[in-house]
């Protein structure tokens, strides 16, 4: 659990992925939004949101690479966290493969199954744990929630 984002920087290889997000409120639901893709956050975090002064404002999204899914399993659980990416590159390391991906224009990477599928130059569907979602204040760098 960092207390800031220099410190969720240095724990974990590769490093914990960083998106500017949106925070919006609709109903009782919160959702970030970057660019064309939001994800709604579950209640127990979004409760922590519901009447703070971050609604509406941009903050820093933390999410790490283990956390975000190209399985259909997990995907087709999750519907309300699927996001489009582009695969660039995808770095097999034995146990485990790396996707080094852009959401949008922000570059990201994932940790996923070696057996996966995803080629470089692929277009996929993958799936962000909401409920491994870090969020930082934009000025500060200082956790909001995790």
């Amino acid at each position: 659990r960092p207390v800031n984002m220099f410190v969720a920087g240095f724990i974990g290889s590769p490093q914990m992925n960083f998106i500017n997000v949106m925070i919006d409120k609709r109903g009782d639901d919160i959702y970030l939004k970057f660019g064309d893709n939001e994800i709604r956050l579950p209640e127990a975090k979004a409760k922590k949101l519901e009447n703070s002064d971050y609604i509406g404002r941009e903050v820093v999204m933390g999410i790490r690479p283990e956390s975000i899914h190209d399985e259909d399993t997990f995907i087709q659980s999750m519907p309300d966290s699927i996001v489009t990416a582009n695969v660039e590159v995808v770095e097999m390391l034995g146990s485990e493969t790396l996707l080094h991906m852009y959401i949008g224009d922000v570059s990201v990477t994932a940790r996923v199954n070696p057996r996966t599928k995803t080629r470089s130059g692929d277009v996929i569907k993958v799936a962000i744990d909401p409920t491994r979602v870090h969020l930082f204040d934009k000025d500060t760098e200082k956790t909001i929630i995790n």
